[in-house]
C-alpha cells in the first residue's frame, strides 16, 4: 500500500472512469443496487468494481450499515472529487459541441425572484435579439435550492446567495436587494393621505416561515426600528400563492422591487406597492459558480453581458 502522495496520484490514474461514477453515484443513494442500476450496470458488476478500487488503493472505501452501506471519509472525499470530474466531462463535452458546431450552447442559470427579473430577463432578452440561436434554461428558486444545484452540475452558475462556511461554490457579490410592500389595487390603505406603520400591522402579511431570509430581513428590520412583529401572519414559499392571496384579499406582501417595477404603471396588473418605505432590503446577491469551474464560452458571454 503506497499512501504517498505520488503513489495515490499513479493509483487513481489507473482507476476506471466506470468505477468513479459508481463511487459519486453511491454517495448519493447509499445502496449498492440503485447506485449500479443508475450508470447501468447489473449489482455483481458493481460490487466487483467497489472491491477493485479499494485493492488498488490499498483503502476500505466503503463499510457495510444493516442491508446498505456507508461510504468511509476516505470514500466520501473521493466520491466528491468523482462527482466534480463527471461535471467536468459534461462541461467539456458541451464546450467541445458549441466548437465543434459553431452554435451556441444551452446556458443553466438559477436565480432568486429578484434578480431573475432585474438582470437575467433584460440580459437574455438582449442577448437572444443579437444571437437568436442563443439557448437558455432559467430556473427560479431559494438559494439554498440554487446551490444544491450548481454543486449537482445541473446549473452553470446562479445568481443566489451563499450559506457561511461554503466550500465547494465561489460567489462575487452584486448587489443588495430592497423591498416593497405590496397590496392589490383598490385596497383601503391606498385611500389614505398619510400611512403609518399602525394601519400596516392592522393586516395580514404574507411572508415564508421564519427561516427564510426575507422574511429574517423585515422582522429584524421592524426590530431595529422598534416596531412591533406583525400579529397576523401567512406563511407562504409560494410567489404565485402569495400573488393569489394578495389579489382576493387585503394582505400585505414585502417583496423584491424589481419584481414590483416589473409591473408598476401596467394599469392590467392588479398589484401596487404601497407609498411607504422602511428601509427594508434583503442582504446581496452574488454570482455563485462552482469553485475552479471554468464556464462554456455561452454560459461566460452571458455573465459578461449581465456584468456590463
Amino acid at each position: 500500500m503506497n499512501l504517498s502522495e505520488a503513489g495515490l496520484v499513479a493509483q487513481l490514474r489507473r482507476m476506471k472512469p466506470v468505477q468513479l461514477r459508481l463511487l459519486a453515484e453511491l454517495d448519493q443513494v447509499g445502496a449498492l443496487g440503485l447506485a449500479a442500476a443508475r450508470i447501468g450496470i447489473a449489482q455483481p458488476a458493481a460490487s466487483r468494481l467497489l472491491a477493485e478500487m479499494e485493492a488498488l488503493l490499498g483503502i476500505a472505501l466503503h463499510e457495510r450499515q444493516g442491508r446498505g452501506l456507508q461510504l468511509t471519509p476516505v470514500g466520501q472525499a473521493l466520491a466528491r472529487r468523482a462527482a466534480r470530474i463527471e461535471i467536468e466531462l459534461a462541461d467539456a463535452a458541451r464546450e467541445l459541441a458549441e466548437a465543434a458546431t459553431g452554435r451556441a450552447g444551452v446556458v443553466r442559470v438559477g436565480a432568486v425572484t429578484g434578480p431573475a427579473l432585474s438582470l437575467v430577463m433584460p440580459t437574455l432578452i438582449a442577448l437572444q435579439r443579437e444571437l437568436p440561436e442563443f439557448r437558455s434554461e432559467v430556473t427560479v428558486a431559494t438559494s439554498v435550492t440554487l446551490c444544491e444545484l450548481l454543486r449537482e452540475g445541473r446549473l452553470d452558475f446562479a445568481l443566489a446567495r451563499l450559506s457561511p462556511g461554503e466550500t465547494q461554490l465561489s460567489a462575487r457579490v452584486m448587489a443588495g436587494e430592497p423591498l416593497s410592500l405590496v397590496v392589490r389595487r383598490g385596497h383601503p390603505l391606498l385611500v389614505r393621505p398619510i400611512l403609518s406603520v399602525d394601519d400596516l400591522l392592522a393586516y395580514d402579511w404574507v411572508m415564508g416561515d421564519d427561516g427564510t431570509l426575507l422574511t429574517q430581513t423585515v422582522v429584524g428590520r421592524l426590530t431595529e426600528l422598534g416596531l412591533p412583529q406583525p400579529k397576523r401572519r401567512i406563511s407562504t414559499s409560494s410567489f404565485l400563492f402569495t400573488l393569489a392571496l394578495l389579489n382576493q384579499t387585503d394582505a400585505i406582501a414585502p417583496l423584491a422591487r424589481p419584481v414590483v417595477d416589473s409591473f408598476a404603471g401596467n394599469p392590467s396588473v392588479p398589484f401596487v406597492s404601497l407609498p411607504i418605505d422602511l428601509g427594508l432590503q434583503v442582504a446581496p446577491f452574488s454570482l455563485v459558480t462552482r469553485a475552479g469551474a471554468q464556464m462554456t464560452p455561452s454560459a461566460q458571454r452571458l455573465i459578461d453581458a449581465m456584468l456590463a
